[in-house]
Formats: structure tokens, sequence, C-alpha cells
């Protein structure tokens, strides 16, 4: 019984689902950046892009397949009105550089040590998605990852380029 309770109260605490149909505001964030970028990265500073979000993890098998085909998404479609911004959620950032080695990305990784940007974001498994049109707000969710889903991506991405 207390477990129910426990699992619905968490529910309830956070907004996002991947099941739901009605857009909701991007949590913002500011992370520092392990490549591809200098600095740190800031949501706030991607607006007017439709953004792909991607958490993900050293450790996650499916990961190895997402990175490298959103990397081939973002090459296809370009930067003016599109972009990916991978958040590592590995404690270790070393853990997240030899992944990176292994599976090269050409768009911002960030890192998220401490995992407050994941809860932000009610992360329900790895790896995480969240696509985020031009005013910051997230029209859907991907938990997980499997060959083929880049294609399901791209046509959300491209529709939500045309609005």
């Amino acid at each position: 019984m207390l477990v129910r309770a426990f699992t619905l109260a968490l529910l309830f605490a956070f907004p996002f689902s991947a099941h739901s149909s009605e857009p909701i505001p991007a949590p913002a964030f500011a992370l520092p950046a392990i490549q591809n970028y200098d600095g740190t990265l800031s949501l706030e500073s991607l607006r007017g892009k439709v953004v792909y979000l991607d958490f993900w993890a050293s450790w996650c098998g499916p990961c190895r397949i997402s990175l490298p085909a959103l990397n081939a998404l973002q090459l296809e479609l370009g930067q003016d009105k599109f972009q990916v911004i991978a958040v590592s959620v590995d404690v270790v950032e070393e853990d997240a550089l030899d992944f990176l080695e292994r599976y090269k990305v050409e768009y911002p990784v960030v890192i998220d040590t401490e995992g407050d940007v994941p809860k932000s974001y009610a992360v329900e498994g790895m790896p995480s998605g969240y696509l985020i049109d031009q005013s910051g707000m997230v029209r859907s969710v991907h938990v997980g990852f499997k060959r083929g889903d880049e294609a399901k991506i791209k046509v959300e991405v491209e529709a939500l380029i045309q609005e």
C-alpha cells in the first residue's frame, strides 16, 4: 500500500510523461559542456530552434545506438532550425568521455553529475529524449531507443520546424 501511494505521488509530482499529449514548458537548465561546445550551454540559448534533448549514460546499452543515430539526424537536418543536445547523467565525467571516444557525435554534449536536470524532466529510463519546439514547449517524449526510431523522430522534427 505504501509503495503504491509513493508511486502515485511520484506520478503527480512530475508533469512529464511519455504518454502526455499536451505541450508542457521545458524546464530551464544551464550545464557545463564536455564536448563540441565551450562553456555552459543553456536551453534558453537555443530558443527559436527545435531541440531534441537526449538524456543518456555510459552504462546504457541502447545509447550505443541512439547517439550515433541522432548524430546522423543532426547532420542531415543541419543546425539552422534543429539542435540535438546530449545530457550525460554519468556521475563520473571520465565515464562519459570514454563512451564518447567510442561513439563519436558532432552535436553538443553536456553533463549533469548531480542529476538535477533529469529530475526536473522526470526522466523514466535511458535514453530519454524530449522534443522541444521553438517556443520552449515539450511536444513529445521518447523513452528507450531502437534502430529505426530516428526516422520517427525526424518526421516529428520536420513537422515542428514547419510550424
